[in-house]
């Protein structure tokens, strides 16, 4: 079988066999230090908890730490510090001259950039590690009537704790990059969330035998439907428009250059998975209002937020789904910059036949980017509701998770990124790729 035959290749390439080890060999370690909880904390007590990290961005926070988060482990807080501030100095280089001036000086500036995203990691991990201790405390306190240990030292010595272990984990990823396969930090979350798989599975399947009749054909429509929604997933992660540029042929001493055709790839889907999560951030805020004002039913501020509040009502969905469409546009048009890409294009001597060069190209990429936009932020705001309608539809709410949303998209990018390394590796070593129709497209290699 071909199957097979790959894994052979794979293994006969030394280098290729010791990154796959090594990232098997981290992954072990971080899944290892995700069940070790912080001093002085009963996992006993945790119940509340882990059913406050059922829905909303609680669960977003638990599916990226797999379960670390709710069962208050020492990485708890997990690599989402570390995404949070890549976010901030991303929006940073656009605003401010003097991160876009780093962005232009190539490595140096890179490093730079990676040493303040870093800084500020450590920041938010000190300002989230004594927040968490909060919630954790209440929490504990309405399950069994516990509390964790009280004291100036408690509280300092758990925030070194969870501030080292995000750190920890961050420097694992790193490693993963540089010594492993694929994106650390990307296959670190991919990781957390597949480790909910089994047994969100399980207990799908067992439900589903449970049931007097039909139950088993209703798992297979599941799973058949699974399948054709990461096949979905799959076309809304690699989706390209490609646009012709043609180079102007230039001589340079007695050789020449230039004249090729080429193309320039824009992604249908440019903002990857970051509008799902800042939707997700906003839709949490009528749940906090509600709790932070009145639980009485007949309150105007409940009247207003509570449908908001209801992953599974109208409403709730439809201002999801909206919001996902414009984050969507916000966040493609602070990524991309059709201006620049244009002045780039003229300093190469490179143009797009029929159009002038400059203005009139920058007018032509954005205008584009704004026509492949509109069905990528549709599709992903309809993969993104999905879990919501699996939900409805009797599925249970772990599993239905796996139907759309955020991990679903994280999966499928992250796993096709990983595949496309492992296949430049076999085509380098002159064997047969992973496919027969033609060579994997991977996305940027990053979520965020």
């Amino acid at each position: 079988m071909r199957a097979i035959q790959t894994i052979k290749n794979v293994w006969k390439i030394e280098d290729l066999k010791s990154r796959i080890l090594i990232t098997l060999l981290l992954i072990t370690v971080y899944r290892f230090l995700s069940v070790i909880p912080l001093p002085g904390i009963d996992p006993a007590s945790l119940s509340s908890l882990e059913k406050q990290t059922a829905g909303g961005l609680m669960s977003l926070l638990d599916m990226f730490s797999g379960g670390a988060f709710s069962h208050a482990s020492i990485v708890a807080l997990g690599i989402m510090p570390y995404i949070s501030a890549s976010i901030v100095i991303q929006l940073l280089a656009i605003a401010v001259p003097y991160f876009q001036k780093l962005q232009r000086e190539g490595e140096s500036g890179r490093r730079k950039i990676n040493q303040y995203t870093r800084y500020l990691t450590v920041a938010i991990l000190l300002l989230q590690a004594p927040t968490y201790l909060v919630n954790l405390n209440v929490q504990m306190r309405q399950a069994s009537g516990a509390v964790i240990p009280g004291g100036l030292w408690f509280n300092f010595s758990s925030t070194i704790i969870l501030a080292a272990g995000s750190m920890f984990v961050l420097w694992l990823g790193e490693r993963i990059t540089d010594k492993g396969i694929g994106n650390g930090v990307s296959f670190i979350i991919m990781v957390g969330i597949l480790a909910r798989l089994p047994h969100a599975l399980s207990q799908e399947f067992v439900s589903r035998i449970a049931e007097a009749t039909g139950g088993l054909v209703m798992f297979l429509i599941e799973i058949a439907f699974l399948l054709v929604v990461i096949a979905g997933a799959i076309l809304l992660v690699q989706g390209t428009r490609r646009i012709p540029v043609q180079y102007a042929k230039q001589m340079i001493g007695n050789k020449q250059y230039g004249g090729a055709r080429q193309y320039i790839p824009l992604k249908v889907n440019a903002a990857n998975v970051m509008p799902i999560i800042f939707a997700q951030a906003i839709m949490f805020i009528p749940v906090s209002l509600i709790q932070f004002g009145s639980a009485n039913q007949e309150s105007l501020l409940y009247k207003i937020f509570a449908p908001l509040s209801d992953h599974y009502s109208f409403w709730y969905n439809f201002v999801f789904a909206a919001l996902i469409i414009l984050f969507t546009y916000f966040y493609t048009a602070i990524t991309i910059n059709p201006k620049q890409m244009a002045e780039d294009l003229k300093k190469n001597n490179g143009f797009i036949p029929g159009i002038k060069p400059g203005k009139k190209t920058a007018e032509y990429i954005d205008e584009i980017m704004s026509r492949i936009t509109l069905p990528g932020s549709l599709f992903l705001a309809v993969v993104a509701i999905l879990p919501a309608f699996a939900n409805i539809l009797g599925i249970k709410q772990e599993f239905s998770q796996f139907f759309g949303g955020t991990s679903l998209l994280i999966l499928v990018g992250v796993v096709l990124d990983t595949l496309q390394q492992v296949e430049s590796h076999l085509l380098m070593r002159h064997y047969d790729g992973l496919l027969k129709s033609g060579r994997i497209k991977g996305r940027s290699g990053q979520i965020y």
